[in-house]
């Protein structure tokens, strides 16, 4: 029975890298997989998911009208698809995380969907909500706070590195714009 699979984090995990050693996995065993990331992350170039340590792959980009089942299905029917692997899955709508619920228990197809919990401000994306409403199995990769401990938190920060409080729920950046924290100096900073 295939399931769908939530691997979260925080910034700075190897979510990234931790799908594309997957979807090596599932290549190397003769099986089609297909990749997926959010159309607004073009750090690593449109369609492309790449990891901090510099592995990359490219990838079908989606956005708020993309149809993940249909996409998936049209692929299904063509060549058998051994595995979907999404990127930035926070960026997904909780509609489409019901069409890859739909993938794994209509298509019999595993998905695995890698995603931020929660934005700058601790509050939950409603994608990854969704997917932690629904998912099969729900996996934490783990990150390291500055103190040693556990970083379950992305702090926003400005160009002088203080905590940026207010603003959109999505600015895409990297090490420039988020700190990866623990609960304790997330909220010290957000105070």
């Amino acid at each position: 029975m295939a399931k769908l699979y939530f691997y979260y984090a925080s910034m700075n995990a190897g979510k990234s890298t931790t799908l594309l050693q997957a979807d090596f996995n599932y290549r190397e065993r003769g099986l089609t997989t297909m990749l997926f990331t959010a159309a607004i992350d073009t750090r690593e170039g449109a369609g492309t998911i790449g990891s901090r340590i510099g592995l990359s792959a490219p990838a079908t980009p989606f956005d708020s009208d993309t149809d993940l089942l249909e996409t998936v299905a049209a692929q299904h029917r063509q060549h058998a698809v051994g595995c979907v692997l999404v990127d930035e899955a926070q960026f997904l709508s909780p509609g489409q995380v019901d069409q890859l619920a739909q993938v794994a228990d209509d298509l019999g197809v595993p998905v695995l969907a890698y995603g931020l919990r929660t934005d700058f401000r601790g509050s939950l994306f409603p994608g990854s909500a969704r997917l932690l409403a629904i998912a099969d199995a729900l996996i934490e990769l783990k990150s390291v706070c500055t103190c040693g401990r556990k970083a379950t938190m992305n702090l926003r920060v400005d160009a002088q590195g203080r905590a940026v409080r207010d603003g959109q729920q999505t600015e895409i950046g990297g090490n420039d714009r988020y700190v990866a924290l623990c609960r304790r100096h997330f909220c010290e900073a957000m105070h």
